[in-house]
């Protein structure tokens, strides 16, 4: 049973995107459709109970790790951050301003809750697939959640590191997916026709589940499946 109801989760969402709109309007700049079409998600993983973490602790040995691969979501985890009290609400105020640890594109370690530094697209999950093996190799229990973009799709490296993911069998690996349809040069079947991404990383060997983006009971019973997929990864 989750910790909150999805209609208090459901509120939650949406103060968080009235902080992101916030932020993007103070800064003058920055990405909203991503961040604003994610938060149901977000929300969910940091308040839901789905993932272990200190605020207090942000660098806490067994932490879930969660990789932002597509970076310029950024203000909406740095919204569910501040809302989780890793650091002052009042800091959200300094997005993409000069010297401010929130920057346009997450830094690793910068602030307090980023794992790994995010712009060139598609690198996340190789990180993240880095992170779930030496979790794997050093027997630890914690999990790694890794948040992709539909458009990152279209880099190659991505597509190694799903077949690395299937090779090593890394359970303890969950992949969400956004598929928005749309990316910076336009819409993603225009750029690059990606098809069934599902239907690919099921060919890949992945546990693949999809679910509606903003049906917090489909996410959490998805979230629920990944963790008991013990003999493959999962994509969401």
């Amino acid at each position: 049973m989750l910790p909150v109801s999805f209609d208090v989760l459901s509120e939650k969402a949406n103060q968080l995107r009235q902080e992101v709109v916030k932020m993007l309007v103070n800064a003058g700049t920055g990405h909203s459709a991503g961040p604003l079409g994610s938060a149901d998600f977000w929300t969910l993983l940091y308040f839901g109970g789905l993932i272990n973490y200190r605020p207090d602790e942000p660098w806490w040995e067994d932490r879930d790790r969660v990789v932002l691969s597509a970076g310029h979501y950024c203000p909406i985890l740095y919204a569910v951050l501040a809302e989780a009290g890793f650091f002052p609400k009042a800091e959200l105020s300094s997005l993409r301003q000069l010297g401010s640890r929130l920057q346009g594109h997450p830094i690793a370690r910068m602030l307090p809750g980023v794992e790994t530094t995010s712009g060139p697209l598609g690198q996340g999950i190789s990180q993240a697939v880095g992170m779930a093996l030496s979790a794997k190799l050093d027997n630890k229990k914690w999990r790694v959640v890794c948040f992709m973009g539909d458009g990152e799709q279209d880099e190659g490296q991505v597509w190694e590191a799903y077949l690395c993911a299937a090779k090593y069998a890394l359970s303890n690996l969950t992949v969400v997916i956004d598929r928005n349809n749309i990316q910076i040069d336009g819409h993603t079947e225009e750029v690059v026709p990606l098809g069934s991404i599902g239907g690919k990383l099921l060919a890949f060997d992945f546990n693949v589940i999809e679910v509606d983006g903003h049906n917090f009971s489909d996410i959490a019973e998805a979230m629920g499946r990944a963790k008991v997929t013990f003999e493959k990864p999962t994509a969401i």
